[in-house]
């Protein structure tokens, strides 16, 4: 009835909304996406920051999506448009109700209360994938490594923690590629950060940590980091001018995986002063595991934790 629709419409309009800075990740599987989103969590802490996975809205388990004739790569195989509805929601400042989708055993489990904190990040394989989902944020990010990079990373992790043998692995790849070209790949084009992290041309050896180089496409406004670029940094960071895809000029800021342990620490500590944060730099930036770190995957990190926060000031 109308005069329902109108009271549900005027109650909606009353009700206490407010912005919530939003962070999208997103990329192919194995790509780094919650190694990186942990970092961010941890160095804000829990009681600040939440994030989630948007592979939680997978429709099949991993029995059924035996008998279908796509992978969880395909948009029939997720339910994106509750994803879409929950996004608009938590942009607003708003709970949901999140499905959840274990990994390790590839069940859908029981729902679960979700609610955002002063902020979120969204990780996963869809967030960029339509134009509702893209405008809940205020940055979006696309990891985009080397794919004999991303192959070997999704190998490792899902043969020491899903229970997949190597073969089974190189198989899914095989299986998943031509919804990962059509699919995925494609949502590269609407983020607003290209990260790829890889091994530069100077050092290559299996033992040197990885680069990262930092594609930033002028869609939103990057923070001047023209004050960390100079001779004494050079061994760390620097920026370059290059082609993107559509073939129009963009900065590139690349981070040496070779880097003095020295200089990164002066690069951090100079981009962590800019977030205007009454806290020590957080040790748990650039981890990777219990073992290893990467002073790369920290300055990223960092120069992401100061986009979220110039959106919570905006």
């Amino acid at each position: 009835m109308p005069h329902r629709i109108a009271m549900i419409e005027r109650a909606a309009r009353n009700s206490a909304r407010r912005h919530v800075p939003m962070l999208a990740i997103a990329g192919d599987s194995a790509v780094g996406k919650t190694t990186l989103t942990k970092g961010l969590v941890q160095a804000l802490g829990s009681e600040n920051i939440s994030s989630f996975c948007t592979d939680d809205y997978h429709r099949y388990d991993r029995i059924e999506r035996k008998t279908l004739p796509f992978t969880p790569l395909h948009p029939d195989c997720n339910y994106l448009n509750i994803m879409e509805q929950h996004l608009q929601l938590l942009a607003t400042g708003q709970p949901i109700l999140k499905p959840i989708y274990d990994h390790h055993n590839g069940t859908l489990e029981r729902p679960v209360l979700f609610e955002p904190k002063d902020f979120v990040v969204v990780e996963g394989l869809f967030p960029l994938w339509s134009k509702l989902s893209r405008a809940c944020f205020d940055v979006t990010v696309f990891l985009d490594p080397p794919e004999d990079i991303r192959r070997n990373w999704k190998v490792q992790r899902d043969v020491a923690q899903r229970g997949y043998t190597k073969d089974q692995v190189l198989a899914d790849l095989e299986k998943r590629e031509p919804e990962s070209s059509a699919f995925i790949r494609p949502q590269r084009a609407n983020a607003d950060i290209v990260m790829s992290f890889g091994r530069s041309h100077s050092n290559e050896g299996e033992d040197v940590p990885l680069s990262v180089s930092i594609l930033l496409r002028p869609t939103i406004d990057h923070p001047a980091i023209s004050d960390l670029l100079s001779t004494d940094t050079r061994e760390a960071i620097h920026m370059k001018l290059m082609r993107d895809d559509d073939n129009k000029p963009v900065d590139v800021l690349h981070i040496h995986g070779h880097a003095p342990s020295s200089v990164a620490n002066e690069i951090k500590e100079a981009i962590w002063g800019k977030l205007g944060i009454d806290q020590p730099l957080p040790a748990s930036l650039g981890r990777i595991s219990d073992e290893k770190r990467s002073e790369p995957l920290a300055i990223a990190q960092l120069y992401l934790l100061y986009h979220l926060i110039q959106a919570s000031k905006s």
